[in-house]
């Protein structure tokens, strides 16, 4: 098992915004985590990569943060809640925020540059450039172009391409797909899997999530409704209807 999050709660003062949720990713698999808006899937992936204990540093002692997170995060064979973000990334576990969030002012080649930072050996760091670029031809094409000026579609390729820069063992991604035609979003999820890349993926597109995914988690009001693969939960006229809007 990569990744196992056992019984963990987030509270933001005193709305609880994950409860009791537990989920798990094998090495290998596309795992993704579907729901209606505002159910806490952002939150969840913030939790598992760190985010919100550091933003609970952030916020300590500011009038409305409050912010309390407890369960148990393993990666690799190793605890992790107690790390801070820039750890978590080094040892693999590497998040692709939604809304894009390029470093708008600089270039796409120093995007790209700023996710492979890690990276000390040129040769490596060449080969991982020629995969973002063979996956997004388009940033081939932009690499000297500022990175706010692109297209909301390039943009995006631009927040998926810095994050696999950084070789992560597993990517944690939320709404990757926005600003991308659907012939696209499926050949890049395929291709990083072909890469030996394990996901977790949040996706508002139902069908283009179950399509690909070994497993689904379908999370609502903070806590896990149900888990199973793509045809099992389809074939649930209730679970269609009621989280899926199907």
């Amino acid at each position: 098992m990569l990744l196992e999050v056992e019984n963990l709660f987030v509270y933001y003062d005193t709305a609880m915004i994950l409860n009791d949720v537990s989920v798990r990713v094998d090495t290998g698999e596309l795992v993704s985590l579907v729901g209606p808006n505002g159910a806490g899937k952002t939150t969840l992936l913030r939790a598992i990569t760190g985010l919100i204990n550091w933003e609970k540093q952030v916020l300590k002692g500011v009038k409305g943060g409050n912010i309390r997170i407890h369960g148990k995060v393993t990666f690799d064979g190793e605890r992790i809640e107690h790390l801070p973000p820039h750890e978590i990334a080094r040892r693999g576990l590497v998040h692709c925020p939604e809304r894009r969030r390029p470093f708008a002012e600089m270039t796409v080649a120093d995007n790209l540059q700023a996710g492979g930072y890690l990276c000390r050996d040129k040769a490596e760091y060449n080969r991982r450039l020629e995969v973002v670029y063979n996956l997004f031809p388009r940033l081939k094409d932009r690499a000297r172009q500022i990175a706010g000026t692109l297209s909301g579609g390039e943009q995006q390729m631009l927040a998926i391409g810095r994050a696999l820069m950084m070789q992560p063992k597993l990517l944690c991604i939320d709404e990757p797909s926005l600003g991308l035609a659907p012939q696209v979003k499926k050949n890049v999820f395929r291709e990083i899997q072909r890469q030996g890349i394990t996901l977790l993926l949040i996706e508002q597109d139902v069908n283009l999530a179950f399509s690909l995914a070994t497993r689904n988690y379908i999370l609502s009001h903070g806590r896990i409704v149900t888990e199973g693969n793509s045809e099992k939960l389809l074939a649930d006229e209730t679970i269609r209807k009621s989280f899926l809007g199907l």
